[in-house]
């Protein structure tokens, strides 16, 4: 299936689900600092592992930067 990545045209297998994407990204699904929204909406991290995506989903990974 199809579904947007951060903007970019990613293909999925069917059935994937918020962690699969997280992984797609190089980023560690157990590791503090990430957040995830699907069409919008936040999905909190306990429920990226039964979140399945659908075909034209858009997908933000988002990773917090520290700063000053």
């Amino acid at each position: 299936m199809k579904v947007s990545v951060n903007g970019a045209e990613t293909v999925l297998a069917d059935g994937a689900t918020v962690v699969d994407v997280v992984v797609s990204t190089g980023r560690e699904p157990e590791a503090r600092g990430t957040a995830v929204a699907v069409n919008g909406e936040v999905v909190p991290k306990t429920r990226w592992g039964t979140h399945a995506l659908v075909e034209d989903d858009r997908v933000e990974v988002l990773a917090a930067i520290g700063g000053g």
